[in-house]
């Protein structure tokens, strides 16, 4: 199906509206490699800009139709993330649960100072989320290091993880919306299955309550 992408949306062949998909669990603005592209083409001065003024833009922006807008950003920290920044509200670490994924933090908080300095003084660190944890000694000792990086930056760890579930890793290698998956999945395949399922659910859910409750303290 030939649709609006997020690379059209940000080269300005089409607007956020008109690139929105409707899916059974939200509303996405899709992207695929060719997105990658779009920094060598974003030569205009306040490219960081870009996504903030497509996102909010009075006459086709969706910014204001929606109570949360959730900007998946790609693992560099060029200048996709920097838009993706620059539009934010607050920035959410996700990082999973691996030796040298911390390092990575450090590096995305240098990114986030220098935007909060340069083109969008209102950003907040939300917090910190681990992703594929596992019940053990390392996912613990990571835990722990994770903390101390979070404190660093004046952010919390979210004290919901997201547990590692092979459901996910199926869904991906099919490209299928992961909810969808585990649906058709646990109605063939057995309890198993749909232990796994409702522990990846049951993680989300805790996970949404948990950044909701946040947010009403703030």
């Amino acid at each position: 199906q030939d649709s609006a992408t997020m690379y059209e949306v940000m080269k300005g062949t089409a607007s956020a509206r008109e690139a929105i998909q409707h899916t059974s669990s939200c509303d996405i603005i899709p992207a695929n490699t060719i997105l990658a592209g779009i920094e060598q083409e974003l030569h205009n001065v306040g490219k960081e800009m870009t996504l903030r003024e497509k996102l909010r833009d009075e006459q086709t922006g969706v910014a204001e139709e929606y109570d949360y807008i959730l900007i998946d950003c790609p693992p560099s920290l060029g200048l996709l993330t920097v838009n993706a920044l620059t539009a934010a509200d607050y920035l959410l670490i996700p990082t999973m649960a691996e030796t040298f994924a911390a390092s990575g933090i450090t590096q995305l908080y240098d990114t986030y100072k220098s935007v909060k300095k340069y083109t969008n003084p209102a950003l907040r660190i939300d917090g910190v989320l681990l992703t594929r944890t596992e019940r053990t000694r390392v996912t613990r000792t990571i835990q722990e290091l994770t903390e101390k990086i979070a404190d660093y930056m004046g952010a919390d760890v979210y004290r919901t993880t997201i547990r590692s579930n092979v459901i996910i890793k199926e869904a991906q290698a099919v490209q299928e919306n992961v909810f969808d998956y585990i649906e058709s999945k646990a109605q063939t395949k057995g309890e198993r299955v749909s232990e796994a399922s409702r522990n990846f659910v049951n993680d989300c859910l805790n996970f949404v309550k948990e950044f909701v409750e946040k947010e009403r303290e703030q």
